[in-house]
């Protein structure tokens, strides 16, 4: 006698244990820690935190702030002294800070302040554009040699090779002295032998973003050359760009003052901080103001930059460990 037991409900399939799914109150899967982008809160943008990151670097913070001064100093302290940079005091000639001239006079009686104010205004003009002419100029040949390969590749690479070797800074003087000193022209000069080191920096960084999907989807769509180059390769080296355009200002300032000071640069009757300087040189222990003030824009100019590039890098660089500690060091 064959006894068939009655099938009960099927049983449910238990799961194996596996490892609980990472979900925030909202159910949503969080980021592991130590993932780019754990740190982030959900609710900042991108330029937030940045912009976040960057105001942690109190080094940063401190050069903006000093920058900013400057920046006022040279675009409105012309309108707290009734001299300019041209007009000579034959009654006061080389005379100590004063009520009359607060930075005092040089041999010609000139006002310091007056030539300060000019002077910074002049090199700031001259630093800021030979850096944005530099980083757009080396940005298309860099990554446009990269994007090509080939025969352009070499070639281009064979030629920031040989600039980079060549003695550029006498060319600089050599050029310039022809030139007459012209701030127009010398803009013009420290463009031309200045774009080569970027150039090869994003040349480097580039070779691996002409292999990415969206530069390959681009050309798929039958987008040309020159405009996956602008639009989809160097949008992608914005970081490297705003960091190398902050510290190629200081650069600058350095090269300008430099010429200036050995008067290949910026020449009279127009005034720089490096012809401040070559001015001052020779009255160190005579008139020490003469170089003091203009050494001292020099420093703060070149510190904040520095200090605003270096909080620039920490803050885009997701990787940077002063960044994610909210720049302490």
């Amino acid at each position: 006698m064959s006894t068939d037991a009655t099938p009960g409900p099927a049983a449910h399939p238990v799961p194996a244990p596996g490892p609980v799914p990472a979900t925030g109150p909202s159910g949503r899967r969080r980021t592991p820690r130590g993932t780019p982008g754990a740190d982030r809160p959900a609710h900042l943008g991108l330029g937030r935190l940045y912009l976040r990151r960057f105001l942690r670097n109190r080094l940063a913070v401190v050069g903006v702030l000093i920058l900013l001064l400057l920046v006022l100093f040279s675009a409105l302290g012309g309108r707290f002294t009734p001299y300019s940079h041209t007009d000579a005091d034959f009654a006061a000639l080389t005379r100590p800070p004063s009520a009359l001239h607060w930075f005092g006079t040089n041999q010609g009686g000139n006002d310091i302040y007056a030539c300060a104010v000019h002077g910074l205004q002049r090199s700031l003009t001259i630093a800021v554009s030979v850096s944005v002419l530099t980083i757009a100029l080396a940005a298309v040949i860099g990554s446009g040699a990269a994007y090509f390969g080939g025969r352009v590749e070499r070639a281009t690479l064979a030629v920031i090779h040989f600039l980079l070797v060549v003695p550029s800074f006498l060319i600089l003087a050599l050029v310039s002295h022809r030139l007459a000193g012209d701030w127009r022209v010398l803009i013009v000069v420290l463009t031309v032998f200045g774009w080569m080191p970027t150039a090869r920096i994003i040349w480097s960084v580039s070779t691996s973003l002409r292999e990415r999907d969206y530069v390959k989807a681009a050309e798929f769509m039958g987008v040309g050359p020159l405009r996956v180059i602008l639009r989809h390769i160097i949008p992608n080296l914005g970081s490297l760009l705003i960091v190398n355009l902050t510290l190629g200002v200081v650069a600058t300032v350095l090269s300008e003052t430099a010429l200036s000071f050995l008067g290949f640069g910026v020449q009279t009757p127009d005034v720089s901080l490096g012809t401040m300087l070559a001015d001052g040189a020779g009255t160190l222990t005579s008139a020490p103001w003469l170089f003091a003030f203009p050494a001292g824009l020099v420093v703060l100019l070149t510190v904040s930059m520095t200090f605003i590039g270096d909080g620039l890098r920490d803050a885009l660089d997701p990787t940077s460990v002063t960044g994610s500690a909210g720049g302490r060091r």
